[in-house]
């Protein structure tokens, strides 16, 4: 077997850890080995070891990352004074249909795998999911007092919002009769549109 190849602007463990991505989604966690994924980058299993320390390290580093890609983007949006509200829902609904079309193994994996995080991983983890939940809440409650969002329950807002978007994964596995920028688009229309007082 030979080396691990870089991809273009990435590292030996960037590859690692995407390949691990869609090994974890294709086969789950618990039944991905080192062997399988040593073999899927083309390189014996011991040499893994050069860039990871564990099948648990690579987890990690993927919900976390995709974690903190969200956070991210949710804190840049909450800064944005030039956003209304609705305009701020928009910006982060737009921001996870681009997640689900461009990078789904990993956030397939992180919705799915999560729970194999070990600790003290997973309670952090799902900490940090809870109050990602309650700042998207607090931004549609505030849209409702500025008069930008109609009367809603947030957290049900919230929940069927990040249930549609999950469905995308449905056009990933399907003959593709409508684009990605379309597909955006038309969940735009039908998802945070309809919000507007």
């Amino acid at each position: 077997m030979g080396r691990i190849s870089n991809r273009k602007n990435g590292t030996r463990k960037e590859v690692i850890t995407l390949a691990a991505a869609r090994l974890f989604r294709e086969r789950g966690f618990p039944s991905t080995g080192m062997r399988d994924l040593a073999g899927d980058v083309g390189v014996e299993a011991a040499s893994l070891y050069n860039h990871i320390s564990s099948k648990s390290e690579l987890l990690q580093e993927i919900c976390f990352r995709v974690a903190n890609d969200f956070t991210a983007q949710l804190t840049a949006v909450e800064a944005d004074d030039s956003l209304n509200f609705l305009e701020k829902l928009e910006a982060i609904v737009r921001f996870h249909i681009n997640m689900w079309i461009n990078r789904l193994d990993e956030v397939m994996v992180t919705n799915n795998e999560s729970k194999y995080l070990e600790e003290p991983y997973h309670s952090t983890f799902l900490n940090e999911r809870r109050v990602y939940v309650r700042r998207l809440e607090q931004i549609i409650e505030e849209g409702n007092r500025k008069g930008q969002i109609r009367k809603v329950q947030p957290y049900a807002v919230v929940l069927t919002l990040l249930s549609a978007v999950r469905g995308i994964e449905y056009w990933h596995r399907t003959k593709k009769n409508i684009s990605a920028a379309e597909l955006e688009e038309s969940m735009i229309v039908h998802m945070v549109n309809g919000l507007k007082k």
